[in-house]
């Protein structure tokens, strides 16, 4: 009988101490992963995209966007996102239609072969389908308490317009690349400072023509383009902790 207990009992002490190795074992890698979080902030991107005036257009698709950084002390340049149709040259037959998103196309693209993407990892990018549900968001790790300039720019194919006709009776012009209104450019400055929330402001319409890009103020004849994101948020942010996170910053 004595054996029995005996038995017993060590296999109760060995499933207690099995179970207590668990417990250390997931209380450490809580721990590992809160400490990996300490003293990160990321920035994160909100848009929520107006879907009745996207149905309004021609062809009823979602509109091209780019979203990067400039680090106003380096001026190093990060693309935090952009439609894969534009990072890619994919246009039906097109290699590049710059007229697109001509800014993020002269700062990203302008020196590369038309069939090439984005791989320099300087510019940390990250391509995507374009967005087709209300609301996108996407989220960029960078160093607290450092200085950017966030930019979006934004174009929305089809969205003619009086003044923005697909065809120009009295130029006699066709619209090539059907981009109707011309790209917008959003912007605004932000401090990395957890906790922090600011909201870009609509700052010029971007031009290519000729081979070059050109910011102009924006003009009075553009008019639905510039409530298609209507409702853009930037808050600087804490990660939430994870095993793995594609956000962080790699160690040099």
């Amino acid at each position: 009988m004595s054996n029995v207990n005996n038995k017993s009992g060590r296999k109760f002490r060995s499933i207690f101490i099995a179970i207590g190795a668990v417990i250390v074992l997931i209380l450490f890698v809580v721990g590992f992963v809160i400490f990996r979080t300490s003293g990160r902030t990321i920035v994160q991107f909100d848009i929520h995209q107006n879907t009745e005036l996207i149905h309004l257009t021609t062809y009823s698709e979602p509109p091209q966007f780019a979203i990067w950084m400039e680090n106003s002390k380096t001026h190093q340049l990060k693309t935090v996102f952009v439609t894969s149709r534009v990072s890619k040259g994919d246009w039906e037959g097109k290699a590049n239609v710059p007229v697109a998103l001509p800014k993020w196309f002269e700062l990203f693209k302008g020196k590369k072969q038309p069939s090439e993407t984005i791989e320099n990892e300087d510019y940390s990018a990250v391509t995507g389908a374009t967005p087709k549900g209300d609301y996108f968001s996407v989220r960029m790790e960078v160093v607290p308490g450092s200085e950017w300039t966030c930019w979006i720019e934004m174009n929305l194919s089809g969205d003619y317009n009086d003044g923005f006709p697909e065809f120009d009776p009295q130029s006699l012009k066709e619209d090539q690349f059907s981009c109707g209104q011309p790209a917008l450019l959003f912007k605004t400055a932000i401090i990395a400072v957890r906790g922090t929330k600011y909201i870009p402001v609509l700052v010029g319409q971007s031009i290519w023509e000729k081979g070059v890009n050109r910011i102009e103020p924006v003009s009075d004849k553009v008019t639905t383009a510039k409530d298609i994101f209507d409702d853009i948020q930037i808050s600087v942010i804490q990660p939430k902790p994870k095993l793995t996170d594609k956000n962080r910053i790699p160690n040099d």
